[in-house]
């Protein structure tokens, strides 16, 4: 279908410029403004849902005041925080505070270039897939230390410190998860990592949630989901944002629209990560049960989505701030260490007769 609408575009025009540049540069705008609008659409009601279901947790309404059921609330945030004046602070360094959130949003957009949606539904399929989601995503740390060091504020320096360096480290971890997908994968694609998930004697017998990366690689989808949280600087990870102790770390300073780029920005991020666990372990648009596959794939890719970033809220309502010394200890001391072994036991097991990914 999407080959057809593609074909359809290209002979509009009997024109060189048109088959040549035209057309496949407005087709790619296209394949990224469907990406983007409704990824923001999701980053909105995202908020909503976590003050939704925080509120369930604890035994409250949550928002309820503004439409149906508080369904309008996003909307209202969003107009409110347009509206408000965006005030510079007289000592800030005025080029590198506007360019601060740009810098912490753009990746966390960019990287959905290679998440795939289904089979061959990607905006650009890649084999190096993994590799460039992880070239593009560690570029999110600068935007968060031009921030923190633009605003000319101890607290924000000291926030945007403290983000630096729980990121760069909790990357590690992440990256070797990534290596052993690689490895049991054989491949960079996306597509193909999903593919290789619905290979197998489980998925012939119609088994297909027994045959995904997450029972196999167990050890390593927990590291990659805690790494995850502590990535996005979500709770109980957010030392950076500590109200306690360093007011609201880098974007203490930001107010209005810079406010809300950075706000929009770690919702992206917690979807994009979302997405991601779903690709690598838990079998991307493949049906749990052969007895399913008449769903259609994007159906079952976006409701596991949904239940890994409500995992993010859940774990937000549970557990207490770590502090900060607790939170690098574990990153560096715990999960390098324990992916780093894992990463031996799967090598030797792609090795031995029992291999379970030929």
């Amino acid at each position: 279908m999407i080959d057809a609408i593609y074909n359809g575009g290209l002979h509009l025009l009997d024109q060189a410029w048109w088959t040549a540049a035209g057309w496949p540069v407005l087709w790619i705008l296209i394949k990224i403004v469907v990406v983007v609008l409704p990824l923001m659409g999701a980053v909105a009601y995202l908020t909503l849902w976590e003050r939704k279901l925080l509120g369930f947790m604890q035994v409250r309404h949550g928002p309820n005041r503004v439409g149906p059921l508080g369904l309008l609330q996003p909307i209202a945030d969003a107009v409110k925080l347009l509206t408000k004046e965006i005030i510079q602070p007289t000592a800030a360094s005025k080029g590198l505070f506007v360019l601060g959130p740009v810098m912490a949003i753009m990746p966390a957009l960019a990287a959905w270039v290679v998440i795939p949606f289904g089979p061959e539904v990607a905006l650009s399929n890649v084999n190096a897939g993994l590799l460039l989601l992880m070239a593009i995503t560690s570029i999110e740390v600068y935007g968060v230390i031009i921030a923190g060091w633009a605003s000319n504020s101890k607290y924000a320096f000291l926030g945007a410190m403290r983000a630096s360096a729980q990121m760069v480290s909790y990357e590690i971890a992440m990256g070797f998860c990534f290596l052993v997908v690689i490895m049991v994968s054989g491949s960079m694609n996306l597509t193909e990592v999903v593919m290789g998930q619905g290979r197998g004697a489980m998925a012939a017998n119609g088994l297909g949630f027994l045959s995904w990366n997450w029972l196999p690689l167990l050890p390593i989808f927990i590291v990659y989901l805690v790494s995850a949280v502590a990535e996005t600087n979500r709770h109980p990870f957010d030392v950076v944002e500590g109200e306690a102790e360093i007011v609201a770390g880098h974007m203490v300073e930001y107010s209005g629209m810079g406010f809300a780029i950075f706000f929009l920005a770690e919702y992206a991020s917690m979807w994009l990560v979302s997405i991601l666990a779903v690709v690598m372990f838990l079998g991307g648009w493949l049906s749990p049960f052969a007895a399913l596959d008449f769903i259609p794939g994007w159906i079952w890719l976006g409701i596991k989505t949904f239940l890994v970033v409500s995992m993010f809220i859940w774990i937000r309502a549970t557990f207490p701030r770590y502090r900060y010394d607790q939170i690098m200890r574990l990153g560096w001391k715990i999960f390098i260490p324990v992916t780093l072994v894992w990463l031996l036991v799967i090598a030797g097991w792609l090795l031995s007769p029992w291999n379970i990914w030929k």
